[in-house]
């Protein structure tokens, strides 16, 4: 365990280095991350030790769920097994995690589950909600893009980013709880996209090199323009269904109810959520709606009109800050 890096806020020490995330000093040690094996006392664990939380709808190729959870010791530690036989396991503080592999599977590929659904569940089990979404920073303040996977978030945060922007998280933002304000903490400096987005963005599939060789998706390196610092969260953009008519891209106002409805549809783990974990989701986001900007917008459904949807989001968040 020699490997450093802050990654959400927390400090993490690890085995191996961790793709895509940069070493930095860290000021506590609040996960272990174990590359390359599972822990040992798994073997010894019997069927009745085990027992299933989550099967996923999403089904691969051979007709395999795409991720099946498994709660082991009674709920000391959990297991996640994805359909591609890369495996996780995390203790229920959410301070340690195991992940392991098989070829020609690699740390990168690992990685990407890593980041994303594994990292989301570990802020989860240490009392942090987060959304499934990404953040920019402006004006001092975070920016949320909400919603559900392939809705454009990740490709809208990319086009931010080709205009100066600096991006604070990617896939996982958090909903750090500071009563009546919420930061998000600062994620990993990369954006992955795919490559019809990568097209969309700079003309070409191959502008950017992908992940693996085993995915299809592509790394944006952030470089200068990733915020290490966390942000309090100022407005939520939850993207809509992309249509053709003239108007688009637009923005237009939720109320409480209808904002709440798409927070709870977009946090991440929600169905490895336990009783007490949803009521503390339950009271947060009713706080969060109650004091953060939710709004829809609507992008055009031509590629080309991107970056016309981030001057929208821009003057938007300018009047709601100004007016």
């Amino acid at each position: 365990m020699h490997y450093r890096c802050s990654l959400y806020g927390l400090g993490v020490i690890a085995n191996r280095p961790i793709p895509g995330v940069p070493s930095s000093p860290i000021a506590s040690e609040d996960v272990r991350i174990s590359f390359g094996s599972l822990p040992a006392w798994l073997d010894e664990v019997t069927a009745m030790q085990v027992e299933t939380s989550y099967v996923t709808e999403y089904k691969n190729e051979c007709g395999e769920p795409a991720l099946r959870v498994f709660r082991v010791l009674d709920g000391k530690y959990y297991r996640f097994c994805y359909a591609d036989r890369t495996e996780f396991v995390l203790d229920q503080a959410g301070s340690e995690v195991w992940a392991a592999w098989f070829d020609p599977l690699t740390i990168e590929d690992t990685a990407t589950y890593l980041l994303g659904p594994v990292m989301g569940f570990v802020m989860l089990l240490r009392g942090i909600v987060c959304l499934h979404a990404s953040a920019i920073a402006v004006d001092g303040k975070a920016i949320a893009l909400l919603g559900p996977a392939g809705s454009g978030k990740s490709t809208t945060a990319a086009a931010f980013s080709d205009r100066g922007y600096s991006i604070l998280a990617e896939d996982v933002v958090t909903l750090d709880d500071r009563g009546e304000h919420f930061l998000v903490r600062p994620g990993y400096p990369c954006i992955r996209l795919w490559p019809a987005s990568v097209k969309a963005l700079y003309g070409s599939e191959t502008h950017l090199p992908k992940l693996t060789p085993n995915w299809d998706k592509c790394y944006l390196d952030l470089k200068e323009q990733f915020h290490g610092a966390p942000l309090p969260l100022a407005a939520i953009y939850h993207l809509g269904e992309r249509r053709h008519e003239m108007s688009a891209p637009f923005v237009e106002s939720l109320d409480r109810s209808e904002g709440f409805l798409s927070l709870i549809a977009n946090t991440y783990a929600t169905r490895l959520m336990d009783k007490q974990m949803r009521a503390r989701e339950f009271e947060l986001l009713t706080r969060v709606s109650n004091h953060v900007p939710l709004r829809r917008v609507t992008p055009h459904a031509d590629p080309a009109r991107i970056p016309e949807l981030c001057e929208t989001i821009l003057k938007d968040f300018s009047h709601g800050l100004h007016g």
